[in-house]
């Protein structure tokens, strides 16, 4: 158990293998390291995308005629 409201069990062995599960309150978001390193990364990539201001000064212009 975990903080009294996550539950890591054992699913299965198979050799070498081990599964887990994991039974946790829905509002507790569980991710395997793998995917959650991807999601890291798409979101720092999302947000160093650099734009050119002046092309931004323009459509703000455009908008306020």
């Amino acid at each position: 158990m975990i903080n009294g409201n996550i539950e890591i069990y054992v699913v299965s062995i198979e050799g070498e293998q081990i599964k887990l599960g994991i039974k946790a309150p829905s509002d507790i978001k569980v991710y395997r390291k793998e995917l959650l390193e991807a999601i890291e990364a798409s979101n720092k990539e999302a947000i160093s995308v650099n734009f050119d201001i002046s092309e931004i000064k323009k459509i703000v212009k455009g908008l306020e005629k």
